[in-house]
């Protein structure tokens, strides 16, 4: 029996129709990602609230700054299209970008500059950068729509950088006070949904510069920081890919998987057992070197982070120039432990708090310190809790002991606010960090930079411990994500499906 070529014809469409549906969803599946997280920020304005997640989400993908850091850390113009300094280092001029607009509509320039940092620069402001950035700015001008004039107390080498950070991102006066629940910004991803307690979308802004390299749609973040539910995501392709964060445990089964690729990275995070200096018997310095002395980091990276970080003595990353290994400093000692606690007149079993947020390097690392801190006669009471309530309890100052890793680079200016929830108050460092910020001489300024770091080590202000490789699992095919980070970020417009 042969087929008549018109009935053949007709199958060979039937056929193709039938595969139109399955095309289309192939296509619009690598239009999109889903990106996995472990925090759910309280807010997404970066210019007002503390946390990392808050720029994992928005930093470069919907709101922009004058400058941008790269994954190589790197730093490069953005919304500026260059700049020049002064010869004393103290005076730096931006030509901004033309013809660009924020998401609602308003054109951008020089005034948003100027209203952003006087913002973040007001007395009462909560930007995490103020001291490091904003309270050394002396005054801006803007000559002309598309110049900005930054005047500084004190040359700054690290000006530049600090501009590429989230909190110096440029928001419109029109639209900055309702940043924290709809971000509108300037950058290649415009916000459209916030599920609470589950994820955040944005969508492809097709009125950015960029657009037309811009490969994917819709990006969706994902709130996961349950360890199991972390793995069971990408196995059943909920989640596309985890940048950071990602629980070590199950690193060996993706690595076996062929449907998933795993790389590492460097990045700028300080691991720390965190100590409220403002409370007894913390305020002496004895018994925060014998917290210290009591916990092995070899013993911690190990267990906790499967081997994925390096030990720190200071409130600095390995990556940071200038770094000075100084965990010889308070090296994992019981004994010397025990005899500071003794000399400082501690009665033991002394029994503390110990709050713990969600990311498995806090709650697994916390039954690890407990356990280290039990060895020399202090009693850990563990109190698991949930990220806002970490920001709105630990990071104010309600708190015994914490496990948290700071992320932000350069960030030891904190340590010169006695109102930050360490509550360090050191005449002594606040002018050592004066003296290397007014300093011009290289070489001198990289001496003070390791006396920054010594002093901090030397008052054991806290517990350093370990500065965490990053560990990318994605599905193959998904290109684009950092695999290392200079700063927290996840810069949506370089993603694309091979």
């Amino acid at each position: 029996m042969t087929t008549s070529p018109r009935r053949a014809l007709a199958g060979l469409l039937c056929t193709a129709l039938l595969a139109l549906p399955a095309l289309a969803e192939a296509q619009q599946a690598k239009s999109r990602a889903v990106i996995g997280m472990v925090l759910e920020p309280t807010g997404l304005d970066p210019t007002m609230a503390p946390a990392a997640a808050i720029g994992e989400i928005v930093h470069y993908n919907v709101l922009e700054g004058l400058m941008k850091i790269g994954v190589d850390g790197s730093v490069t113009p953005l919304l500026a299209e260059g700049w020049a300094m002064d010869p004393d280092g103290k005076s730096y001029t931006f030509k901004l970008r033309r013809g660009v607009r924020f998401h609602d509509g308003e054109a951008f320039d020089a005034s948003d500059v100027k209203f952003s940092f006087e913002r973040a620069k007001a007395e009462g402001s909560t930007n995490k950068a103020k001291k490091a950035l904003f309270d050394n700015i002396t005054s801006i001008a803007t000559p002309d729509p598309y110049t900005v004039i930054l005047t500084l107390d004190h040359a700054d080498g690290n000006i530049l950088f600090r501009l590429g950070e989230n909190p110096a991102v440029i928001l419109d006066p029109k639209s900055a006070a309702t940043t924290a629940s709809r971000p509108i910004g300037t950058g290649p991803f415009r916000f459209e949904d916030w599920k609470k307690g589950s994820s955040v979308t944005l969508v492809k802004f097709p009125g950015h510069r960029n657009a037309a390299a811009v490969k994917l749609e819709r990006v969706t973040f994902r709130i996961i920081n349950d360890p199991a539910a972390q793995v069971a995501a990408l196995l059943a392709g909920d989640v596309d890919g985890f940048p950071r964060g990602l629980a070590t445990q199950g690193l060996a089964q993706f690595r076996a998987d062929p449907r998933f690729t795993v790389t590492t990275g460097s990045t700028a995070g300080k691991g720390i057992v965190a100590i409220n200096n403002k409370r007894k018997p913390f305020d002496d310095v004895r018994v925060r070197r014998a917290i210290a002395h009591a916990i092995d980091r070899k013993a911690f990276i190990d267990g906790v982070l499967d081997g994925f970080g390096r030990p720190i003595g200071s409130h600095m990353a390995p990556t940071d120039a200038g770094y000075v290994d100084l965990t010889g400093v308070t090296p994992h000692d019981p004994e010397r432990a025990k005899a500071l606690l003794k000399e400082a007149g501690v009665k033991l079993p002394l029994e503390v708090s110990l709050t713990l947020p969600p990311p498995p390097y806090a709650r697994r690392g916390g039954e690890v310190i407990a356990a280290q801190l039990a060895k020399v006669g202090i009693v850990a009471k563990i109190e698991n809790v949930e990220w806002a309530q970490w920001l709105s309890g630990a990071y104010k100052g309600n708190f015994d002991l914490t496990i948290i890793n700071h992320v932000e680079p350069l960030d030891y200016l904190i340590y010169t606010d006695p109102k930050y929830y360490y509550g360090y108050d050191s005449k002594a460092f606040r002018e050592l960090v004066s003296r290397h910020a007014s300093t011009t001489n290289p070489k001198e300024r990289l001496r003070l930079f390791g006396e920054i770091q010594r002093q901090l080590a030397a008052d054991a202000v806290n517990a350093y411990v370990f500065n965490p490789t990053q560990v990318v699992v994605a599905k193959k095919g998904l290109k684009g994500l950092w695999n290392h980070s200079p700063i927290f970020a996840n810069d949506l417009a370089a993603l694309r499906w091979e």
